[in-house]
């Protein structure tokens, strides 16, 4: 098998050859065409010496060249693994020697920053646009053994540094299964997904699955900004919206004006983070639609579950798709009762192999076909699972467990307060106790009154922030997610102090 052949082969090119696959910008892209692409990249990669498990970097924007070198880097047996452009030199540098990869593959303007570690095998995108012009598209797709090494995801280092994440071409085969299986989404449709083709949320909603299902798929090769999100949908009119809750926050900030295409959007799905219900409420309120959530994890690479149409609901995370296991287990290890919180083992049909050069880690999370994802859950009656944290965020506070969910979602609940993360910290007896970072606008002490006033109207006195402080922003990783370790660095130099 191949993973490329399998999305772009003969018998997908004879059902959707002459459909659009891709839209960026000005340009459309159709199946036939970028098949056509993908084999000429995969003869650039082999006139370069690239072959079976090579493992090559790519540092392109979201664009039909990231997708043909992308995926004839899979097309010839080779190993892609994309990077986010806005990742700092030395992050590169760690992934690039982490993973061992023969070329760096990267627009021009940031060959520079690379050029002290990667040297001569840096690829600038000029160059590499020029040599597809002279490469003969290659004809046959190397066999590939269904575990054979594909892609690398790295983790998005909420912790420190990430975890190269290593996939096999097997894990292709489920992409789009949740749109097509949840959503009845196919070859008529458009999607529209705001996360960036290296994280694995961007990679299945905006890419892979997609070209599984014969849709076309929007690309926009930056950043994308919420008035800029507003355009696109005003153009394209896409079937389904795929982002994350903060920028649906983003999006609630336009002008009802610039809110009002997506009145034409028939689907909205977030995922990655959690989904405050203030932010729900006012996007059903302003579109008539609700969010969808979807809930998935680079480890598996595709979507695990998703709330179907007309369950709605902030509070529910959703029900596992077709030919995903589940395996919920309490304190003792044993399987939770229905509303006893659990953490998640799940098995899945795109589970990765393991960690890359963590040999540790990956015995301990991967065991016999189930991975332990460390994230807590609830279960109803009706088979829907709800999030509950982090089982590594959770503390004891006078005997008692505490949800730092819970006090982010109680200080939002205040309108002033835009974004809150609660972190774990020791005092100075010793003592685990929880820091809550609230973001502020003009008046940090006013924030601070408010969130005060709202933890003690809605928390128990146990559940409540020892201290509570105002950041300008959260930090984040380059796919969204806050990087809870450094506000608990920022909180541990304070009492230091």
């Amino acid at each position: 098998m191949n993973a490329a052949e399998h999305l772009l082969g003969e018998a997908a090119i004879a059902r959707f050859g002459r459909r659009v696959a891709l839209l960026c910008g000005n340009e459309q892209v159709s199946y036939a065409e970028l098949a056509g692409r993908v084999r000429r990249a995969g003869a650039s990669w082999r006139n370069r010496g690239i072959g079976h498990g090579d493992r090559v970097m790519i540092l392109l924007r979201d664009t039909p060249d990231f997708a043909a070198a992308w995926l004839g880097a899979l097309y010839i047996g080779a190993v892609a693994i994309a990077a986010s452009t806005k990742l700092a030199p030395n992050d590169l540098q760690f992934m690039f020697e982490d993973c061992a990869a023969r070329f760096f593959l990267a627009e021009d303007e940031f060959s520079p920053s690379i050029s002290a570690f990667a040297a001569e095998r840096t690829i600038g995108l000029a160059n590499w646009q020029r040599s597809l012009a002279d490469a003969a598209p290659l004809t046959e797709p190397a066999e590939m053994e269904p575990k054979d090494p594909a892609f690398w995801l790295y983790s998005s280092g909420t912790t420190g540094h990430p975890k190269g994440i290593v996939h096999g071409h097997k894990d292709v085969l489920p992409a789009g299964n949740g749109m097509r299986e949840v959503l009845g989404l196919g070859a008529d449709d458009t999607i529209f997904a705001t996360s960036k083709l290296f994280f694995a949320y961007g990679l299945e909603h905006a890419l892979l699955g997609p070209l599984a299902l014969g849709a076309a798929s929007i690309l926009l090769p930056d950043a994308v900004e919420a008035a800029k999100a507003s355009e696109i949908v005003a153009r394209y009119r896409p079937t389904v919206f795929f982002s994350v809750p903060s920028f649906y926050r983003r999006l609630l900030a336009l002008p009802s004006q610039a809110i009002a295409p997506f009145s034409s959007v028939t689907h909205f799905v977030a995922a990655g983070e959690r989904l405050p219900a203030q932010v729900f409420e006012r996007w059903q309120s302003a579109t008539g639609r609700g969010i969808l959530s979807l809930y998935g994890m680079s480890e598996t690479f595709c979507a695990s579950m998703m709330t179907p149409p007309g369950t709605s609901n902030p509070s529910l995370t959703g029900r596992p798709l077709s030919g995903v296991g589940t395996r919920l287990l309490n304190e003792s290890g044993q399987e939770a009762a229905l509303g006893e919180t659990g953490t998640l083992w799940i098995s899945h049909p795109a589970l990765a192999t393991g960690y890359a050069n963590r040999p540790e880690e990956t015995r301990e999370q991967f065991r016999d076909g189930w991975f332990c994802t460390k994230d807590m859950f609830t279960r109803d009656a009706e088979g829907f699972f709800s999030h509950q944290g982090r089982s590594d965020e959770f503390i004891k506070v006078a005997g008692q467990w505490v949800q730092p969910g819970e006090l982010e979602e109680t200080a939002v609940a205040d309108g002033s307060i835009a974004e809150a993360a609660c972190v774990r910290v020791n005092d100075a007896d010793g003592f685990e106790r929880l820091a809550l970072f609230i973001t502020a606008g003009t008046d940090p002490l006013a924030a601070i009154a408010a969130a005060t006033r709202a933890c003690e109207s809605g928390l128990a006195r146990h559940k409540r922030p020892k201290w509570i402080r105002t950041v300008a922003e959260l930090p984040r990783t380059a796919t969204g997610k806050i990087q809870r370790y450094k506000l608990r660095e920022l909180m541990e130099r304070e009492l230091a102090g």
